[in-house]
This record gives C-alpha cells, structure tokens and sequence, in this order.
C-alpha cells in the first residue's frame, strides 16, 4: 500500500511541476537577472528581488515580507552566495507560509473524506462567472465520488441557463444527482430542495453552486445570506464550508474578488484555478499570505485530477528548487 502511496504522490509531484512550469519559468528569469553579474546577495539584488515578486503577482505586502525575511538572513549569515539564493527562497517563502503548512499537514484525513460529524457535508461555491467555479464544482464532485462519497450537486445559480446546464454535464460525468429549476428561480429554494433531498437520501456532500456575479456588497450579502439560512433550516450547521474560487491568472485582480466576498459573507476556503495557463502562478503565496484563509485546492490543468489539494510546501518546492 506505501509503494503505490508513493507512486500517487510522485504523480502528483509531476502534475504540480508540469502545472506550474509558466511560472517557474517566468520567476526563475526574474531571478537570474536580479543576481546576473553577483557573487553574493546584496541590497541591489534584494531591490531587484522585489520588483521580481512583484511583477510576478506575489503581491506588495508579501514580496516586502519576503525582502525582510532575506535582508535578515543576509545580515545573520554575512554571506550568502547568490548560487544558493534559490534554496534560501524556498526556505523563506515556506516559512512565510508556515501556518498553512501546518495546517495541511495536521489533517489527518485523505484528502477527499468527509468528517463523520458533518453529514451530508455541505459546500456553498462562490464566485465571479469564468474564474472555472463550476468545473471546479465538477472536478469535486469526482473525486469525492471517486473517494467513496455519496454526493449531490445543486444548481442554484438560476442566473445563467447555462450554468445549469455545464452543471448537469459534470453531474452526468461524476455519475451524481443535480436538483435544479428553471432559470431564473429563487436560489434559496434550490438549496433548500438540494439539501433536503441529500439528507432523505443519506448523501455524504452536498455542494451548492451559486450566481457568478459581483453586484454590490449588499446584494451579494443579502442573496448568500438566504442561502445559508434556508439551508439551516434542514442542517441547522450548513453550510460547513464557503469556497470561494478565483483565477489564478487574473492575478491581483484576484486579490480583489478575494476581498469582495470575504467582506460578503463568511468564506472558510480558497480555490485557485487555471494555474497551468499563466505566470502568474506568485498569486497563490499572496493569497496565502494576505487573506488569512486557506487555500485548499489548486487547478493545474484541464483533467479531473488536476484539482489538487493544495500542498504549500511542495507549491513552494516547485517553484524555487530545481528539479
């Protein structure tokens, strides 16, 4: 069982690599040139750092984070020879990150399981339209499907037709129920059916796609604000996550929307999707600075599988190590 455990995780190792090579690419270039001509990390290569994570969408408030951490290993170590200044990257960086690493890696659960409290276990996805919210929704429903979990998926995005309809494809694909009305129904009241049914039905997850718009705050706010509470009505604890998925290769853009729904409601987990499609992968460490919520899911491709949970130390590795 460890060796094919093994495998999974080489496989999984490859996809992360393969996902991210835009922007390995386009930091380590950045690096180079910051250091070209140097034999040790000074401050010139330190400016030239910064407006390296910068212009690679980590954003300002954590590229100075980043800066400080390295000015202070620099004045500890006397020295620090710039050949090495990828290995002092990835350890930094990592620290930065070092309570959504420990996070991850005290969850002792597989990486699609459902707590055996919070069941069915429901999911409310947000987010603008084209970030990928519902193929993300899709992608989830397999793997949790494929994990062994009963799962039910709910349209309530009654604003578009055509997001019911790309729904009901992923539904089909995943083998799993979709409740849904016509376009232009309540919202509320397809999450009220969806998490009735899924609780008649012994369901394990229930996830809940809602309007891809951003209008106001209030709108926003009073919309999700029903959905949540229709549905506590059948599960007094529902929902048990808000996932909010962003575009990765939107980059600040997605710090943004990040912020507008934060201030909306109560969202408890991040996706960031189309990694594999840009350079602008330096968002993740942003977001994962910045927000203070956890990024839990990472897209690096087209494939089911290319969802993966995010692992921080090893996004870290991918970035800044050589192979």
């Amino acid at each position: 069982m460890g060796f094919f455990k093994k495998i999974f995780s080489r496989e999984k190792k490859e996809k992360l690599d393969s996902g991210l090579e835009k922007t390995k690419t386009g930091v380590w270039e950045k690096i180079s040139r910051a250091v070209a001509g140097k034999s040790k990390v000074d401050e010139e290569v330190l400016d030239n750092l910064e407006e390296a994570f910068i212009t690679s969408d980590v954003g300002v408030d954590t590229t100075l984070k980043i800066i400080q951490r390295l000015e202070e290993r620099v004045a500890r170590d006397k020295y620090v020879n710039s050949s090495e200044l990828n290995d002092l990257l990835c350890e930094e960086v990592t620290g930065l990150l070092a309570d959504d690493i420990n996070r991850a890696e005290s969850d002792q659960s597989g990486d699609f399981e459902v707590p055996a409290d919070s069941k069915p276990y429901v999911i409310m996805v947000v987010g603008v339209n084209g970030v990928g919210k519902t193929t993300t929704i899709g992608k989830l429903a397999c793997q949790y499907t494929k994990a062994g979990n009963k799962v039910v998926l709910g349209a309530a995005d009654t604003f578009r037709a055509a997001s019911i309809d790309q729904l009901e494809v992923w539904g089909e694909r995943a083998g799993v129920p979709v409740i849904k009305q016509k376009m232009g129904s309540d919202p509320a009241a397809v999450a009220f059916d969806t998490v009735q049914s899924a609780k008649a039905h012994g369901a394990d997850v229930v996830i809940i796609d809602t309007a891809g718009r951003l209008h106001n705050k209030v709108g926003l706010m009073n919309e999700l604000t029903k959905i949540k509470n229709v549905m506590k009505r059948v599960i007094p604890d529902a929902p048990h996550e808000i996932m909010l998925v962003l575009d990765g290769s939107t980059g600040q853009n997605a710090y943004e929307q990040a912020r507008q729904f934060s201030a909306a409601t109560d969202v408890s987990s991040l996706a960031v999707t189309k990694l594999d499609g840009t350079a602008k992968g330096g968002v993740v460490i942003g977001i994962s600075d910045q927000m203070k919520i956890p990024v839990k899911y990472i897209g690096i491709g087209e494939g089911i599988e290319d969802l993966q949970v995010f692992n921080p130390r090893e996004f870290v590795k991918s970035l800044f190590l050589k192979k």
